[in-house]
C-alpha cells in the first residue's frame, strides 16, 4: 500500500506543479575552469521552482563579475557537499545542516546569509492537514510522516530531535515514513492526503503560501520549532579570497539597485548581511547525538 502511495505521489509532482523543464548542468564540472561562475542551489525546493527563483539572481551575479554562469543542480544536500568537497562548484546556496555539520570536512567559507522578511532566523515547521484533528506532535503516534532530506535542518534534524527527547524515533513513533527531497513536495504530499504530516522549512512554507494558497491553504502548522540562523550561502575551500570578496560585495549591496532589489524582491529578501558561525552553534548541538549513528533512513521518492 504504501508503495502505491509512493508511486502515486511522484506521478502527481510531476503533473500538478510542472514547470517548463530548465537546463542545467547534471554532469560534474571540471574543477579549476576559467571564466566561469559554478554554483549550486541546495534542494530545498522542487528543482523547476529552484531554477525558476534563482536563476535570475545568479545571472545578475555572473554578469556583475564578468564571468560565465553555470547552474548546478542535484537532488541531495549529500550531492551539493560532495561537489564542494571537490571545489567541482565556486559557491553554493545551502542548507544550515549541512552547513553546521561538514564546515571543516569540506572547507567550505562562509560568504552571506540573506534576511527575509525583515527576519535572519528561521523554523521547522510540522504541519498536518487543515482537516485533522492533532493537537500536538504526540497526536501524530501511528502516523505517516513525510521527511526531506537526511541532511535538512527543519526537515530532518530538528523533529528527529525532538523525537529524541521524548525517547522516540522515527521508526517507533511514525507509521512509515518517507523523503520527498524538496519542502514544497513535502507541503504537497500533507495537502493531498499522501502522508498525515511532514517537517519543512518556514521559509518555504511562507513563500508557498504567497504563490500557491491554494495548496498550502488545505495544510495547517501543528508545531513550531525555536529559531535558527537562515541557510547560508558559502564558497568552496579552493575560490580565492579575492574572487571571494568581490562576489560577497556584490551580494551585500544588492538591494541598493532597483534592479537587484527587484531580483531580491522575488525571492522575498531585503538583503544580504555576513553570517557568523556561531550562529549556527544550535544546529550542531541538536545534530550531535544524530551523528555517531549516522541518519535515519526512511523510504526514498523517485
Amino acid at each position: 500500500m504504501m508503495h502505491l502511495r509512493i508511486l502515486l505521489f511522484f506521478y502527481i509532482l510531476l503533473s500538478t506543479w510542472a514547470l517548463p523543464a530548465p537546463i542545467f548542468a547534471q554532469d560534474p564540472p571540471v574543477p579549476g575552469a576559467a571564466q566561469k561562475l559554478r554554483v549550486a542551489v541546495a534542494p530545498m525546493m522542487s528543482p523547476s521552482d529552484t531554477f525558476a527563483s534563482y536563476f535570475r539572481l545568479l545571472q545578475y551575479l555572473g554578469s556583475k563579475l564578468g564571468v560565465e554562469l553555470e547552474f548546478v543542480q542535484r537532488k541531495t544536500h549529500a550531492e551539493v557537499r560532495d561537489l564542494l568537497r571537490s571545489n567541482s562548484i565556486d559557491m553554493a546556496f545551502i542548507c544550515s545542516g549541512p552547513y553546521a555539520l561538514d564546515t571543516v570536512d569540506t572547507g567550505q567559507n562562509l560568504l552571506a546569509m540573506p534576511v527575509v522578511q525583515g527576519e535572519s532566523t528561521y523554523q521547522s515547521y510540522v504541519i498536518v492537514h487543515a482537516s485533522s484533528h492533532a493537537k500536538s506532535l504526540d497526536d501524530l503516534r501511528g502516523k505517516s510522516f513525510a521527511f526531506t532530506d537526511p541532511d535538512s535542518n527543519t526537515g530532518y534534524l530538528s523533529p528527529v530531535f525532538l523525537l529524541r527527547q521524548a525517547g522516540q524515533s522515527p521508526e517507533s513513533f511514525f507509521s512509515s515514513t518517507i523523503f520527498t527531497h524538496s519542502h514544497d513536495n513535502s507541503i504537497l504530499a500533507v495537502a493531498r492526503g499522501l502522508v498525515d504530516a511532514a517537517a519543512v522549512n518556514s521559509l518555504v512554507w511562507d513563500y508557498s503560501e504567497a504563490l500557491r494558497p491554494e495548496i498550502t491553504g488545505k495544510t495547517k502548522v501543528l508545531v513550531k520549532s525555536g529559531t535558527f540562523a537562515i541557510p547560508p550561502v558559502v564558497t568552496s575551500a579552493g575560490m580565492d579570497d579575492s574572487k571571494r570578496d568581490k562576489i560577497r560585495d556584490i551580494l551585500l549591496h544588492m538591494h541598493e539597485s532597483p534592479e537587484g532589489r527587484a531580483m531580491l524582491q522575488d525571492l522575498r529578501i531585503d538583503r544580504f548581511v555576513v553570517p557568523e558561525d556561531a550562529w549556527y552553534a544550535n544546529v550542531r548541538h541538536m545534530a550531535a547525538p544524530l551523528s555517531p549513528e549516522g541518519p535515519l533512513h526512511g523510504q526514498t521518492l523517485p
